[in-house]
């Protein structure tokens, strides 16, 4: 696990996680309402999630999130949705990295879940030459299990083990 906090930034970015968006989109809602950046960007992932009575179908979780920071009185008007698809931490990127030069967005902080934190810091300060990158995860108990005891939970070893393998793959692949 690993942080880079700013100070400030232009936007807060919610990365895709469709198993911890409330995680992430809670610690997107304690950020915005300390004042860290006046704006929230969504990304989607294009998964979408169980039956919504209320809306009476299965809603994305890029709309789940968004509801979410709508409840928690983010404006609408703060928050952005990208919705071009992305299928991972590296196709998010290259699609934020353009989003920041097309908006002069100089710099960003990005909420993650904290198993995910290393490589997603890793890529995102990779791939960006414009745009200064923070990170903050999202702490874990919500909806991810603590380090020391996440070999006890079914949800650990569906997240630690392959987080380790795409960390080396994409350190292979940054570095190439």
């Amino acid at each position: 696990m690993v942080e880079a906090p700013l100070e400030h930034a232009d936007a807060i970015v919610v990365l895709s996680g469709s198993g911890v968006f409330k995680e992430r989109t809670q610690k997107a809602v304690e950020l915005y309402r300390r004042g860290i950046a006046p704006k929230i960007i969504l990304t989607n992932d294009n998964r979408q999630g169980g039956w919504s009575s209320a809306q009476q179908r299965n809603p994305y979780f890029y709309e789940r999130s968004r509801d979410e920071l709508l409840k928690a009185g983010v404006g609408k008007d703060a928050i952005e949705v990208l919705f071009q698809p992305v299928s991972s931490t590296l196709d998010e990127a290259v699609l934020l990295d353009n989003y920041c030069k097309q908006h002069s967005i100089r710099s960003i902080i990005v909420v993650t879940s904290a198993y995910h934190s290393r490589r997603a810091l890793m890529t995102f300060r990779n791939l960006f030459s414009t745009t200064q990158v923070g990170l903050i995860h999202a702490g874990t108990e919500l909806q991810t299990p603590r380090p020391a005891t996440w070999w006890l939970h079914l949800s650990g070893w569906r997240s630690v083990p392959s987080e380790y393998l795409k960390l080396l793959y994409y350190r292979l692949q940054l570095s190439a």
